[in-house]
């Protein structure tokens, strides 16, 4: 069973992942208005992975007896200075989503609350994979720089994600 006050958390971090979706689904808003369609599928799959992972927010407050209590998000930005601008961003909040996870598993620890543990471990190994991601495309946005070509090629690369599991899954 959770803790009044670790329940409150966890409904504050399902908030964090709507938010997180919320964000995303902006980004790619914004790319395709700038005609950049692969960045906005990156983007679209990104909002769709966090959607995945509000929701499991949501089954684990449930499950654990909890009161799931949706809360009020913040509207995301909507417009941006480029796309490496956009990916720092998100690199950026990748960065907070980390820390904000290292604060739930904290205070999981503190309260030996076991299972909570066991739940944000799948979160903390995603974390890591989430900023090395971010990270990677970040510094290729700075080795492009004002490289118009290299950009498009990196737009074309972005529009592939999610190619490789489906195609590997019909093999």
């Amino acid at each position: 069973m959770l803790s009044q006050s670790f329940q409150e958390a966890l409904n504050e971090h399902l908030k964090q992942e709507w938010y997180s979706s919320y964000l995303y689904l902006s980004m790619a808003a914004y790319c395709e208005s700038i005609n950049f369609p692969g960045f906005a599928h990156w983007m679209r799959l990104q909002a769709d992975e966090e959607r995945e992972h509000a929701m499991s927010f949501y089954r684990f407050i449930l499950d654990r007896g909890g009161r799931v209590r949706l809360l009020a998000i913040p509207q995301p930005p909507t417009d941006f200075a480029s796309p490496a601008a956009i990916f720092e961003q998100a690199l950026a909040h990748e960065q907070e989503v980390t820390t904000m996870i290292g604060q739930l598993y904290s205070r999981a620890t503190a309260e030996q609350d076991h299972a909570s543990q066991v739940f944000l471990q799948d979160f903390v190994r995603e974390q890591v994979e989430e900023e090395k991601t971010a990270s990677e495309i970040v510094e290729t946005l700075r080795m492009i720089g004002d490289n118009n070509v290299a950009l498009l090629m990196l737009d074309r690369e972005l529009a592939r994600r999610g190619a490789e599991v489906s195609s590997a899954s019909t093999a």
